[in-house]
């Protein structure tokens, strides 16, 4: 076996972590990717005879890589939604065994189980690098600013930062019991086809950004926006409650497979926004497994 192939082999080894680190910050597979893709041939052309600590060095690069997509998103204005999709209880036998690492654990938290949807458009892309690697893969604030260029404190501050506009301050509108009860009249007027319990619960001005393989589409005002709810209505469909964004929202499966996800925007009892998610690709990676 030649130094390349022994080089690839250790990579290979670190393939999933660094997919994982890539999908958390990045919210796409094909992106996440492409940035291992691109960090293995930084490491081919570097060679790994200098570099002591490879795991250390990929992560540092894989994030560089990523910090670089979401500046270029920035600069495109592309507002990708992220899913962040939790983790339902693993099995205690297999966590007994030592079966599942952490690794696996963050492999598995994109595709088992629906707990909660988080948005983080809002975040800067230095901030979203400081908390994902942070928070989620427990990587130290000096490696972080590393990653960044940064201090060690600056690290900190954006992960605070970030900490702070995901996880506290005031609650997104509508997102209250209310808001739920709005939501979920609109879901059953939808499930009838019932055209004036779906008036009136839409504003007038409703617009509804959606989401799908062909890309985003805009449709605005009740009337139009009532004829996409009747999509909604499909024999088979089942309407699973979700937090989307901060805001009430549903994932609708038919035969347990997931097929389209809503969130809602609630103002003076109405539905004033909502923001869809129907594409069969990205759907397709959340393997929910339903708690009666």
């Amino acid at each position: 076996m030649t130094d390349e192939d022994e080089l690839a082999a250790e990579f290979e080894a670190h393939r999933p972590y660094l997919h994982a680190v890539a999908f958390r910050v990045l919210g796409s597979h094909s992106d996440a990717d492409d940035a291992v893709q691109e960090a293995w041939l930084r490491l081919a052309r570097t060679g790994g005879g200098e570099i002591a600590d490879l795991r250390g060095w990929l992560t540092t690069v894989t994030g560089r890589i990523c910090l670089d997509v979401l500046r270029r998103r920035g600069t495109r204005r592309e507002q990708p939604l992220e899913l962040d999709v939790g983790v339902l209880p693993l099995d205690a036998a297999a966590v007994a065994d030592g079966a599942i690492d952490p690794e696996e654990e963050a492999l598995l938290a994109e595709s088992v189980g629906l707990a909660l949807y988080v948005v983080m458009d809002a975040l800067t892309p230095a901030e979203r690098v400081s908390f994902v690697l942070h928070d989620v893969f427990e990587v130290p604030f000096d490696a972080i600013a590393g990653v960044l260029g940064r201090s060690t404190a600056a690290a900190k501050m954006l992960a605070s930062r970030a900490r702070g506009r995901l996880r506290s301050g005031a609650p997104a509108p509508g997102s209250g019991a209310a808001g739920r009860d709005v939501v979920d009249a609109f879901l059953a007027a939808a499930g009838r086809g019932d055209v004036a319990g779906l008036l009136s619960v839409l504003a007038p001005d409703v617009e509804l950004h959606a989401h799908g393989p062909g890309g985003s589409t805009v449709v605005r005002g009740a009337a139009e926006v009532m004829a996409q709810a009747a999509r909604f209505a499909r024999p088979g469909a089942v309407g699973h409650p979700a937090l989307v964004d901060g805001r009430p929202g549903v994932l609708i499966t038919v035969g347990g497979r997931p097929v389209t996800v809503l969130a809602f925007t609630v103002a003076d009892g109405a539905v004033t926004a909502i923001r869809g998610l129907t594409d069969p690709a990205r759907l397709g990676r959340i393997v929910p497994s339903w708690v009666a």
